[in-house]
């Protein structure tokens, strides 16, 4: 297990060190959590963690020479749903709320990938003359990720609506 620390600002303010020990410290647990998993489930995989953007990011690779080894688990909603159990196993053990990123065998590169190419069809009506591009319901994560991706591309986007429900529509600045 290869565990590094990535703060944007590689100087730390005062005060931040503390932030970013709970932050490795919940990387540490839901490491232990995800190597059970993998035990119980007899897959693979090497586990990677960081520190970024005020949370903890635990990365599941799998292991070289088996490289469809986690694909059972690479699945959106599958990773999704471990990201959750992950992070109640951290809360359970810290007594803190958790907001830690789980990727696995790249998935989250992957949905990254995927969710740019719905942002570029959405602007591609926009510029044909629809006045503005509705995206379907997403997880409050792929929403922020939409959001920056509209930014960059110089366009305004908006979350609408409640629960599974919440969705991003897209509109010229």
């Amino acid at each position: 297990m290869t565990t590094t620390s990535d703060v944007f600002d590689e100087t730390v303010p005062p005060g931040e060190e503390t932030s970013v020990a709970l932050l490795e410290e919940e990387g540490d647990v839901a490491a232990d959590y995800i190597e059970e998993l993998l035990d119980i489930a007899d897959l693979d995989g090497d586990i990677e963690l960081d520190v970024r953007a005020g949370r903890a990011y635990v990365s599941v690779e799998a292991s070289e020479g088996r490289a469809d080894a986690l694909k059972p688990l690479a699945d959106p909603e599958t990773v999704r749903a471990l990201q959750e159990l992950t992070r109640l196993a951290v809360q359970n053990k810290t007594g803190r709320f958790s907001r830690l990123i789980l990727d696995v065998g790249g998935s989250r590169d992957t949905r990254q990938s995927e969710l740019e190419a719905l942002v570029a069809r959405a602007i591609e009506k926009i510029d044909e003359g629809a006045s503005q591009a509705s995206l379907p319901p997403m997880s409050s994560y792929e929403r922020k990720l939409v959001h920056d991706i509209v930014a960059e591309r110089g366009f305004v986007s908006e979350s609408y609506g409640e629960g599974a429900k919440r969705h991003t529509v897209i509109r010229r600045g």
